[in-house]
């Protein structure tokens, strides 16, 4: 079928680059069910394995979910506490805070969500944007009307292409397209998705959606209209940086390793269902009728007649089970050296103090939320009318000094969420070093356990 104008749908070459990446971490963060759905994308056939086979192994593998695991602990550290509203942003802004998005979340929500996509996928952005209304042109319209800026998440897999250009020495946009799935009435009870392309220039924008044709379908301009915003509102949030609007998921290789795991593991468990369903060999039995099962005897008469269960070994089993836990410490390795500064710093004072090249990776991945929030109010504040937006300050002194320290820390925050045991915290920390190798974890968890718990007021207190 033809379609015209289809390349206001088309990905950009740069957004191209990024979506296998952009994939890979999508299954990760949807977990075992996303997984599947991937099928051989992931997880793939065996040479000489059949359909129902392969069925049967897809439907029972199950994912640890070491990647979204990570990106759950780490992203939440900016946020483990308040963002601090330095004096001077406008009381204006301010007001925003409670609903920035209009939906109900306020500005920390909204920026720790935002934060965890960046740091899943390596990008997220901020849509700074007014409701739409009929016959507003100017600020005066807009403040009359009682229409205020709220921001919007995009998510990186809706960003099909940009334009940009160098003005005043930075660059900056002068077209984006988005993708946007709109719900609407369909019917006196239903509702539809329809797919529309979002098309922003600098002080306007047209909504491009598909219909059919008497050639064919085609893409056309449903609807358009202006901004009093001079620039286009759209703010990048990076987690690792590569250029312009570009970027790469800062944990990439432990995406990869989930990736390994979740095939390495659907291994053992093949190789453990063969081992637990022995197989049953006769030789030279004839016509002896066989009967399995317990107070039954098969008898025969034929010399060299044998009757047995063979099972396997169970050395594959334990070299998987010592590869999958391998694979397990390599990943979170992967994530704790994220907090870890750079050497040389010593304290996190200094740290902070020597600027970007003497953070940790996470401090750096902080840094440019705080910086885009920044932006997103400069652009709210210009939509309304103020010329100073003022700053805010994201938590950021959670830095490690040594790799052990990051582990320790990483672990202890997997236990506290309940991603781990008690038990394997322990266990975790006495093969690393970090406890004593006399400690005997059962004894120190029942001693834990018959210690009296504080109370509500001691907690506060």
């Amino acid at each position: 079928m033809q379609v015209k104008n289809d390349a206001v749908r088309k990905p950009s070459a740069a957004v191209a680059a990024m979506q296998n990446d952009w994939q890979l971490v999508a299954a990760l963060m949807g977990g075992t069910k996303a997984m599947r759905v991937a099928g051989p994308t992931y997880l793939p056939k065996w040479p000489a394995e059949d359909g129902p086979s392969y069925a049967a192994r897809l439907a029972t593998a199950t994912l640890f979910p070491a990647y979204q695991r990570t990106v759950e602990v780490l992203s939440a550290k900016p946020f483990s506490k308040p963002i601090t509203v330095d004096k001077d942003v406008p009381t204006e802004l301010q007001a925003l805070f409670e609903n920035i998005d209009l939906q109900g979340r306020n500005l920390d929500v909204f920026a720790a969500d935002v934060a965890a996509e960046a740091m899943a996928y390596g990008m997220a952005g901020i849509l700074v944007d007014v409701p739409v209304a009929e016959g507003v042109r100017t600020r005066a319209d807009e403040k009359m009307r009682g229409i205020r800026p709220y921001f919007v998440q995009i998510h990186p897999g809706n960003i099909l292409g940009w334009k940009a250009q160098i003005d005043g020495g930075e660059w900056k946009l002068t077209q984006l397209r988005l993708l946007e799935q709109c719900l609407e009435e369909d019917g006196e009870f239903g509702e539809k998705l329809v797919e529309q392309i979002k098309v922003y220039t600098p002080g306007a924008w047209q909504a491009w959606r598909k219909r059919q044709s008497a050639d064919g379908e085609e893409w056309f301009v449903h609807q358009e209209g202006i901004t009093t915003y001079s620039g286009i509102p759209f703010v990048p949030v990076y987690g690792k940086r590569t250029g312009f609007m570009t970027s790469t998921p800062p944990m990439l290789e432990l995406a990869h390793a989930n990736i390994e795991h979740w095939q390495s593991k659907s291994d053992q468990q093949s190789i453990l269902h063969v081992a637990r369903v022995p197989l049953l060999f006769g030789r030279q039995l004839g016509q002896t009728a066989i009967v399995v099962g317990a107070g039954s005897l098969v008898s025969s008469d034929a010399e060299h007649a044998d009757l047995r269960y063979v099972e396997h070994s169970g050395a594959a089993i334990e070299a998987g089970r010592k590869s999958l836990l391998d694979l397990e410490d390599r990943m979170r390795q992967i994530g704790a050296e994220l907090l870890v500064i750079k050497p040389g710093n010593i304290t996190e004072a200094q740290t902070l103090a020597d600027n970007e090249p003497g953070m940790c990776a996470l401090q750096r991945i902080t840094q440019h939320l705080e910086n885009a929030i920044d932006q997103a109010l400069a652009v709210a504040a210009e939509w309304i009318g103020i010329t100073h937006a003022g700053h805010i300050s994201l938590f950021s002194d959670f830095g490690a000094a040594t790799l052990a320290e990051a582990h320790a820390e990483l672990l202890f925050n997997m236990e506290a969420g309940g991603a781990l045991t008690l038990e394997t915290l322990l266990n975790e920390l006495k093969r690393r070093g970090i406890l004593s190798p006399d400690v005997d974890v059962p004894k120190e968890i029942a001693k834990a356990a018959a210690l009296p718990k504080p109370t509500k007021s001691e907690l506060i207190t």
